[in-house]
């Protein structure tokens, strides 16, 4: 006989708790659809795998790490160095790059290695001053979507694909800061700097900044601005030295430092 429910739905069977499909990747644990059907180890030798897990943010961790430690070991043995910044665009015809090529010579003088960017205009001439002078002349690259790559005058040079990491390297290996005039790049690494010396995360970190008629509107903007609105103390605004004068420019950033 029937027992009258023969036409109930009936619930799909489900698996007991410990049948899920389960995969452990160190204190990763992953279960049901998100478990891979191959192993790393299989994805690194299959050259005809998926290679999606290459842009994956674990992987990513692992190209940052490894910017770290590239970097680290190209500039550990440096030994006292000034990072110049400035302008990429600057002409090789400009009185801006002259002022590069002056600082670079002088610092190199002064027993300073050169860090810049590495790219063209007042990077370069900065470089080119402490290569012709006989000195370390270091680049610190950056992959962007317009190439540019490493100037000729750099002997120690570092690509990176990391803004942060190579923002790390300038400060680290870097006792001070010239900057000449420059656009956001140039604004961004002299904020950074600002930045860490306020809060003292960094000391004795002197900032220059070269041409008083291009950085002179910025310093009154943070002083009429800023710290008449309370944001910053005139104290702040003084870890800034605006200069004309070269010689002048090499004197203060080096003074303090070790």
């Amino acid at each position: 006989m029937s027992s009258g429910n023969d036409d109930a739905v009936t619930e799909p069977d489900r698996p007991e708790r410990g049948a899920w499909p389960e995969r452990r990747l160190g204190p990763v644990v992953k279960r049901r659809a998100q478990v891979e059907s191959s192993t790393t180890d299989q994805r690194l030798l299959d050259t005809q795998g998926p290679v999606d897990w290459l842009h994956e943010d674990p992987w990513r961790v692992m190209r940052i790490q490894s910017e770290f430690v590239e970097g680290f070991g190209a500039l550990a043995e440096l030994g006292p160095a000034i990072s110049v910044f400035g302008s990429a665009r600057t002409p090789r015809d400009s009185l801006e790059y002259e002022a590069g090529m002056r600082i670079g010579r002088g610092l190199v003088e002064a027993g300073y290695a050169v860090i810049t960017g590495g790219g063209p205009g007042a990077m370069e001439a900065a470089n080119r001053g402490a290569c012709e002078a006989h000195g370390v002349s270091v680049g610190l690259g950056i992959e962007l979507p317009f190439e540019q790559g490493l100037n000729e005058y750099v002997d120690v040079g570092v690509n990176f694909r990391y803004f942060f990491v190579r923002k790390t390297m300038f400060v680290k290996y870097s006792q001070g800061f010239v900057v000449l005039p420059g656009g956001f790049g140039t604004m961004d690494e002299l904020f950074e700097a600002l930045t860490l010396v306020q809060t003292r995360k960094v000391t004795r970190f002197p900032i220059v900044l070269f041409g008083t008629a291009y950085w002179q509107g910025l310093r009154d903007w943070l002083l009429d601005s800023v710290v008449a609105q309370g944001k910053a103390t005139t104290r702040d605004l003084g870890l800034l030295h605006i200069t004309d004068d070269v010689d002048e420019a090499i004197a203060l950033v080096c003074k303090g430092t070790p």
